[in-house]
């Protein structure tokens, strides 16, 4: 399985993800946009792409050009019907890539949040198997419509659209990728650190087992099963 990743700060790997796929013998192309590497196009050669987060936003071409790159990638890649995974940033850019607006959210989701399932997350094949709450990592300023045709996955209290599907492309607002790495890169002081690690080590075994099923469900997807 070829999997074309688009990354967008050093800090916003592919975590998890990354080693679920290598763990499946995925070949991994990653594609360092954040640090002037050019983003194709054209996702011919790969069965799937992944688009991670990244501090800046969708709207900021003038200061990364390769924004205008990739929203072309994405669009080619919905629209062919190649499997397609956004997280955060990379949700963000799909809904943007397929026509949806993305703005500033009500409020800034740092930390871990509560999201629940709508009626047709709750059977779609990416979240089918989750509990219809489960707890994630949040870290977005900016929140994303629902493109149209597309169908809203799972919301929240403070920002309601946290996931949605558009033929195989779909956009997590939220972080199942991330490892305590993560969280200690992201929030390198103490007291903002401290707090998401403890929550991390206490439900460990519940954060990695929905990450896994999320990663099968959607390997599975771009299998055609």
């Amino acid at each position: 399985m070829r999997v074309l990743v688009t990354q967008h700060h050093p800090d916003e790997g592919l975590g998890l993800l990354g080693r679920f796929l290598l763990g499946r013998g995925a070949e991994l192309t990653t594609v360092h946009a954040h640090a002037g590497q050019a983003v194709p196009r054209d996702p011919a050669g790969f069965d799937m792409v992944v688009s991670m987060g990244g501090p800046m936003n969708v709207y900021e071409e003038k200061d990364h050009p390769w924004l205008e790159d990739e929203n072309v990638l994405l669009q080619n890649a919905a629209r062919t019907g190649l499997p397609l995974l956004g997280v955060c940033l990379g949700a963000q850019l799909i809904a943007k890539a397929l026509g949806a607006a993305v703005a500033k959210a009500a409020v800034e989701e740092v930390g871990w949040r509560q999201v629940r399932l709508t009626e047709a997350g709750a059977v779609d094949p990416l979240l089918a198997g989750l509990d219809r709450e489960f707890t994630v990592l949040q870290w977005h300023g900016d929140t994303f419509a629902i493109p149209e045709g597309g169908r809203l996955l799972a919301t929240g209290e403070e920002v309601p659209h946290q996931a949605f599907v558009w033929g195989k492309a779909y956009g997590l607002q939220f972080h199942v990728e991330a490892t305590p790495d993560i969280i200690r890169a992201w929030f390198p002081q103490p007291l903002a650190q401290e707090p998401l690690l403890a929550l991390w080590a206490k439900r460990e075994k519940a954060l990695l087992a929905q990450a896994e099923l999320i990663f099968s469900n959607f390997v599975a997807l771009a299998a055609g099963r």
